[in-house]
């Protein structure tokens, strides 16, 4: 069943579960002092409800290395020569980690081929992807089926226009994720007569079959992709021109949500050229490299597989460097991150590393003793 990542999703959500109980507590619920009550409960938990056929996803082994606190900072990167062929063969010797400047000591380097992935494949079901979404949704299943491996990666299926639907949550349940898949269709607006034609009056309030990225990825970092105790490897699948056209959040706002759930974004960029403006390929190429993922803009249905096939490989073939910042100060402000090849002939290599250029620390709540 789709869920809205909004709280009026909540409120449906709640009125269809509890439809059959007497008409009195019908009336009841929603009388103004209720909705009132549950508005403010949804406020402060996350905007999803569980549900109670969600398949229990069984617990995998600590990662090598675990963030035991806030003091920790986990850099994953990639390595690619001038033939985007993946270089598997760096060391800790080899590179520097500068955190604003300054370089940082290195307690932990390694490779990572087999951490267990959490992703959030977000599909743009606006009017725009008419001609396209079928494709889309054939390369999905072949990734899906390729990348999830039972008991250990999990998946969710996130369609939006000017709101989001969970069609699944993270599951590792593969007739799950491609009967989800199949069910997402195209909403369009109210008005629309095809070809990019829309010939009601515009409502400002309405934003069904509107085009909202940067709220879609903020709602899926903050209400999926929680940060890394889960030990997993986060990323964000993003199908969509990059046109967004209702968003309330700006896209530096969806970058700072995605740094803080540690969720690297792999924007594909589609879309329909003929009746629409073709791709946003600027927008997506910031919101991609800004939070350590990459951008691709498939011309054929070759290309597009090509994409996830990139995309899975890029996800098993990462470094993992752990460090204790030097800097100490828990404020929450943005630290910048560079890694720098130092190894006279890998630099000579010209080598391309791809990583999130910063994070946000976790701010530190001073206790009643302090």
């Amino acid at each position: 069943m789709a869920q809205h990542l909004t709280d009026s999703w909540f409120l449906r959500l709640m009125k269809r579960a509890f439809r059959n109980i007497a008409f009195l507590f019908v009336l009841f619920a929603t009388s103004a002092g209720l909705i009132e009550h549950v508005k403010a409960q949804s406020a402060s938990q996350p905007s999803r409800a569980a549900q109670k056929d969600k398949p229990q996803t069984p617990k995998t082994p600590e990662a090598e290395i675990v963030r035991v606190d806030t003091d920790i900072t986990n850099i994953f990167f990639t390595a690619t020569d001038k033939d985007r062929r993946y270089v598997t063969t760096i060391t800790q010797a080899d590179l520097t980690v500068l955190e604003d400047g300054k370089p940082q000591k290195l307690f932990a380097f390694q490779r990572e081929t087999d951490r267990p992935l959490s992703l959030a494949i977000l599909v743009d079901v606006s009017a725009s992807q008419q001609v396209t979404l079928p494709l889309e949704k054939t390369a999905a299943r072949r990734f899906v089926d390729s990348i999830v491996r039972s008991g250990k990666d999990e998946v969710a299926i996130i369609s939006f226009t000017g709101d989001a639907t969970i069609e699944q949550d993270l599951t590792s349940d593969l007739p799950r994720l491609r009967r989800a898949i199949d069910q997402v269709e195209v909403v369009f607006p109210p008005g629309y007569i095809g070809g990019g034609i829309v010939v009601s009056t515009p409502n400002s309030n309405n934003r069904v079959g509107s085009t909202a990225i940067w709220d879609a990825i903020c709602a899926t970092s903050q209400d999926l992709l929680t940060p890394a105790a889960s030990q997993k490897r986060h990323a964000i699948i993003l199908i969509t021109d990059g046109f967004d056209t209702s968003s309330y959040l700006r896209r530096a706002e969806a970058v700072q949500r995605a740094l803080k759930a540690d969720a690297a974004i792999y924007a594909i960029g589609i879309g329909d050229s003929r009746n629409f403006d073709g791709v946003d390929k600027g927008s997506l190429r910031k919101v991609s490299e800004q939070t350590g993922g990459r951008a691709y803009f498939p011309k054929s249905e070759a290309d597009l597989h090509a994409a996830f096939t990139e995309i899975e490989q890029e996800l098993r073939s990462q470094y993992l460097i752990a460090y204790s910042p030097e800097n100490k100060n828990r404020d929450g402000s943005y630290r910048q991150v560079e890694i720098e090849v130092t190894n006279p002939e890998l630099k000579k290599q010209k080598l391309h590393l791809n990583y999130r250029p910063g994070y946000f620390p976790t701010v530190t709540t001073p206790t009643a003793s302090q």
